[in-house]
């Protein structure tokens, strides 16, 4: 238990820290309200009503969340890889190696589609 009490303080503090700046926002911020503040943010742009199955999400969408995706699983693997280098030999080169040129397959396909392009 006690290699876990540290875990958990750093876990307690986290929380009444983010109780803390909550009410304390709550107490302290200004508190103007109007109309246009109430109303749902939409990045600027009036919404438009959607039809009733709802709308067609256009394909650059699903390129940008695919290169995230992509990209935030490269990473989350390369971290261990890097931290265990040394121990695993060749046999990790190799496999990293291999899963490096799937995710350029990946960024591959959404460069020739045309993900990386913002007009």
């Amino acid at each position: 238990m006690n290699a876990y009490a540290p875990i958990l303080v750093l876990g307690a503090l986290g929380a009444a820290f983010a109780i803390f700046s909550v009410i304390a926002a709550s107490l302290i911020g200004p508190k103007r309200y109007n109309r246009a503040k109430l109303e749902a943010y939409e990045c600027g742009i009036e919404p438009t009503p959607t039809p009733a199955g709802g709308g067609r999400f256009p394909i650059k969408y699903y390129l940008t969340a695919m290169l995230f995706i992509v990209f935030d699983i490269e990473i989350v693997f390369l971290y261990p890889w890097a931290v265990t280098f040394d121990a695993l030999g060749l046999f990790g080169l190799v496999e990293m190696l291999l899963f490096v040129v799937t995710v350029f397959v990946a960024y591959a396909y959404v460069w020739r589609r045309g993900g990386l392009e913002w007009d």
